[in-house]
């Protein structure tokens, strides 16, 4: 549990059209934006299903709706299924590689093209340099941009937050030419190596 001392304020939305699910309110539990979190208190939100987007760490919170589960993958445990195998074997040619979450412009440039491709009617879409860090990254928190190459190209980019007791998914981009490829996919699964390589128990995935 959060520790009394460190006291965090909490904060409910109205209810707003469901992201999810046609036809739904929603409601967002929010943690207050005005404060600077730290690891260990984002960490502890993180077992508590909280999720982070920009600065932002949040949960849905619906009156009579259960719909949106927050997955934490057990690394031990985890045996990939036969789609997931084949995903593996179909991209032994990409490497994964870590970079600091900073703003690199290939990653802009290949997140122009993602967001162009699966989001041209959204928000997402025709984002700022600024709007696109923004997204991504927090001040208060220790992320890595994991970046895959196929040939010495970028082809996708894993934002993962890095709490010591276990790695936390954010966002992935990838090629939209590659979409064959299943490269959503795949970074989910080379974020379970990489979280059972650091001895981690835990990676959580979006709802």
């Amino acid at each position: 549990m959060i520790k009394p001392n460190r006291r965090l304020a909490l904060y409910l939305s109205a209810p707003h059209d469901c992201s999810y699910l046609p036809d739904r309110q929603s409601s967002t539990l929010f943690a207050d934006p005005e404060q600077t979190l730290d690891m260990t208190t984002y960490s502890e939100l993180l077992h508590y299903g909280f999720r982070r987007s920009g600065r932002m760490v949040y949960t849905p919170r619906c009156e009579d709706c259960s719909q949106c589960v927050s997955v934490r993958v057990p690394v031990d445990d985890f045996n990939p299924r036969r789609a997931q195998r084949r995903v593996l074997q179909a991209n032994t040619d990409i490497e994964m590689r870590p970079h600091p979450a900073r703003f690199n412009p290939k990653h802009y440039a290949l997140y122009q093209r993602y967001t162009a491709a699966r989001h041209e009617d959204g928000d997402m879409a025709n984002a700022s340099p600024e709007e696109y860090l923004g997204f991504l990254h927090a001040d208060w928190c220790e992320t890595c941009f994991f970046e895959f190459h196929l040939d010495g190209q970028l082809v996708a980019v894993a934002v993962t937050d890095m709490p010591a007791d276990g790695l936390s998914a954010v966002y992935t981009f990838f090629e939209p030419a590659l979409a064959s490829r299943s490269l959503g996919t795949l970074a989910i699964l080379r974020q379970i190596a990489h979280a059972r390589s650091r001895g981690q128990p835990y990676l959580c995935l979006l709802y």
